[in-house]
């Protein structure tokens, strides 16, 4: 396990990483070139920006929800043959780990402690919304296709339907405009996320 000092280190480093893009991003821009792809890692804009206790809440809160949200993609190659659940997961753990990291780097320009938002340790995130509970958790890791399909779509829609709740309550509530507009992105992502899952359940027919 990396100490708390290391940790730091990683979230500067990650804190430079979406910094360079940024800037890379948009001197790209600036010679007319507009077909380079999105970098993995959101862009902040690096200003000094004014933050609430509502900006706080969802970072500390969703980087355990989007870890959980990993966590049940991670089940999904060893126990599912449909190819588009399959393509899914890998689509959503490539959307919100980079979130994770840019989430973290927020804690830390506010000055918060980004170890405090983690699972390890997270007392109540059973209580946040649209986390799945362990019961289920071990259901799923014991069930193999259309079973396992057919929960995990069932659990990744409560999922999400509560990331999204929680990403409205920061659009509406925070102050931090890097924080709000990933706010929004998380919405347009999972609300489009949901819909998808909701056909994959009721079949090619539905």
């Amino acid at each position: 396990m990396m100490s708390i000092a290391t940790r730091i280190i990683a979230v500067f480093a990650a804190l430079a990483t979406a910094l360079l893009l940024s800037s890379c991003t948009q001197s790209e821009s600036a010679d007319g070139h507009t077909d380079h792809q999105q970098p993995d890692t959101p862009a902040i804009t690096g200003e000094p920006a004014g933050y609430n206790a509502e900006d706080v809440a969802f970072a500390t809160n969703m980087i355990p929800h989007h870890e959980q949200a990993i966590e049940l993609s991670a089940m999904v190659p060893d126990r599912s043959t449909n190819p588009e659940l399959i393509a899914l997961a890998e689509q959503i753990s490539a959307t919100q780990q980079p979130e994770i990291n840019t989430l973290r780097v927020f804690l830390v320009q506010w000055n918060e402690n980004p170890d405090a938002a983690t699972g390890e340790g997270h007392a109540h995130h059973g209580d946040m919304q649209g986390m799945v509970d362990e019961a289920t958790m071990a259901q799923l890791r014991s069930l193999s296709g259309q079973e396992f399909d057919t929960l995990w779509l069932e659990s990744m829609i409560s999922h999400h339907e509560g990331a999204v709740d929680m990403a409205r309550a920061e659009v509406a509530n925070g102050e931090n405009v890097d924080a709000k507009r990933m706010a929004q992105t998380m919405i347009d992502t999972q609300q489009a996320e949901i819909t998808q899952m909701q056909q994959m359940l009721r079949g090619p027919n539905g």
